[in-house]
């Protein structure tokens, strides 16, 4: 019987190291492909000149500036949307407001008073929020006037040369549909989890996104881009069937052959999530929508009449976040193997050793598609900046209970709520999560007594690890542990200073009254 568990355990651990393995050397063809496309990702002033020759008059651009109960960043993001540099006579903005709070008074506001100074900017409102994001862009969409359609979130400062770098690139070809940005950061200085978050999404924007740009296909990322207004009607319009409406659409619009651009020297500011509970609903949706995309896509792509390294690279790109569910696999299966293999010494010490070699060569993949891309960001301290790696691969691994929740939801088919990331105007040291109550999150989410087992259960593996001698898996145990640890220690942390911060708020005002 022990035979024959060890033996399952010995498969799992293998499939499972291999797939990590595979996701990990990807990053490496990631990396080869954004130097042999680098280049083509950037803006040449000369040919926006010659372009901007070739259409003659700037089109008619519609602005859409999605939201809901966004209170703290609302103000910013029509201020920064006025101030961008494009013909006045030429552009409309549309604040598409799906709130039930202040923040439609401050939007309505804020809209009458550039109306007044002769600017074509509206207000549109639902009393419903059907199909979310997707379903407000989609009806937006009918009374929008613009031949192009730019999209930028709540948490975005628009970069005021957006349309005047972006719209020319449309006539570089009737068949560009898309023209995507790099999001920028406006407070990545601010804590920990904001230094990791700016490291990981410059890795996708520098790296990731112009190797497939420039190689396979691409996705628009929800925010700071332009689409063709008959591509998005073209692909079937927005769909809210996933947490990400932005990857679905992408992909149908580029089975229908129309063809993306990515400009990654044109840069939109834009807040990261200042708490853990913020940051995991991010990633729960990003994760969810991605495998929603993959389930409903995948036949369609596999059906198409496109290279096969498209196909690969798709699928590829949507079950990305495979990893955290087999990272999770990887953790519990290590404790029986270690557990198991002084009976079977023969067979375990050649596996093990493979295991390590495996997981060494998978690690460093998206290690050294972020130490290039701050490289490449960061020229000149870019070494100072690799202090901060570690932290970024604990972070990662911890939220992969969450993450893996999300990936099974999607793969069973389990719907839920579009639950957006608290936006919260967090921009300098200054500013104080616990000052910002609209918005606070109180309840405990119940999935933080996994993390502090999962911690507890890898501990206990690196005990064993280090009485059988095989301490060489103990560094990635150690990862591991410290991120759950990480995650689960701040989740409890930011809800208990904002149930006690409410508190003092509370009892502030009786004592008042």
């Amino acid at each position: 019987m022990a035979e024959i568990f060890f033996a399952i355990i010995i498969l799992v651990y293998f499939v499972d190291i291999v797939f990590l393995f595979y996701y990990g050397v990807h990053t490496y063809a990631m990396v080869h492909l954004y130097f042999k496309n680098k280049e083509s990702a950037k803006t040449n002033p000369e040919q926006i000149k010659v372009l901007t020759k070739k259409m003659g008059k700037w089109p008619m651009v519609t602005v859409q500036l999605p939201m809901f109960n966004e209170y703290y960043v609302v103000e910013r993001l029509i201020d920064s949307t006025i101030a961008m540099d494009y013909p006045k006579n030429r552009l409309e903005i549309q604040v598409v407001d799906d709130s039930t709070d202040e923040t439609q008074e401050l939007a309505k506001s804020k809209v009458a008073e550039y109306k007044a100074k002769g600017y074509n900017i509206k207000y549109v409102h639902r009393i419903n929020r059907q199909g979310h994001k997707a379903g407000a862009l989609r009806e937006a969409m009918e009374k929008a006037k613009g031949e192009f359609i730019a999209i930028f979130d709540a948490d975005f400062i628009p970069a005021p040369d957006f349309l005047r770098k972006t719209v020319p690139y449309f006539y570089e070809s009737p068949k560009i549909g898309m023209v995507q940005t790099r999001w920028g950061h406006i407070n990545a200085d601010y804590s920990l989890l904001t230094k990791a978050q700016s490291i990981g999404i410059d890795g996708h924007f520098i790296i990731e996104q112009v190797a497939r740009n420039g190689e396979f296909w691409m996705n628009f990322n929800g925010t700071a881009g332009i689409w063709r207004r008959e591509t998005i009607y073209d692909a079937g319009n927005w769909e809210s069937d996933t947490l990400t409406e932005d990857f679905d659409l992408s992909y149908r619009a580029e089975l229908k052959g129309w063809k993306f651009k990515y400009l990654s020297d044109i840069v939109n500011p834009a807040e990261l999530p200042a708490t853990v509970p913020a940051y995991k609903s991010q990633q729960f949706r990003w994760c969810k929508g991605s495998l929603q995309t993959a389930v409903k896509l995948t036949p369609r792509i596999l059906k198409a009449d496109i290279p096969w390294k498209v196909k690969a690279e798709a699928f590829t790109h949507m079950t990305n976040y495979s990893v955290h569910p087999l990272m999770i696999l990887n953790i519990l299966t290590t404790l029986p193997l270690l557990l198991f293999q002084n009976r079977f010494e023969s067979v375990s010490l050649p596996i093990l050793f493979f295991i390590a070699v495996i997981l060494s060569v998978g690690t460093f993949g998206p290690l050294s598609m972020y130490v290039v891309s701050m490289r490449e960001l960061h020229p000149k301290d870019w070494y100072r900046r690799l202090f901060w790696l570690p932290f970024l691969m604990m972070i990662g691994t911890g939220i992969a209970i969450n993450n893996t929740r999300a990936w099974v939801e999607a793969l069973i088919g389990k719907q839920s709520a579009f639950i957006r990331t608290p936006k919260l105007k967090i921009e300098t040291g200054k500013d104080k999560v616990v000052q910002r109550k609209k918005y606070s999150a109180v309840k405990v989410d119940k999935w933080v007594f996994a993390e502090l087992g999962l911690a507890a259960y890898l501990g206990i593996t690196m005990i064993v690890a280090a009485e059988t001698g095989k301490a060489f898996v103990i560094p990635f145990l150690a990862i591991y542990a410290a991120g759950f640890l990480y995650v689960s220690f701040f989740t409890l942390f930011d809800n208990l200073r904002q149930h006690l911060a409410n508190h003092r708020e509370s009892a502030h005002v009786q004592h008042k009254v």
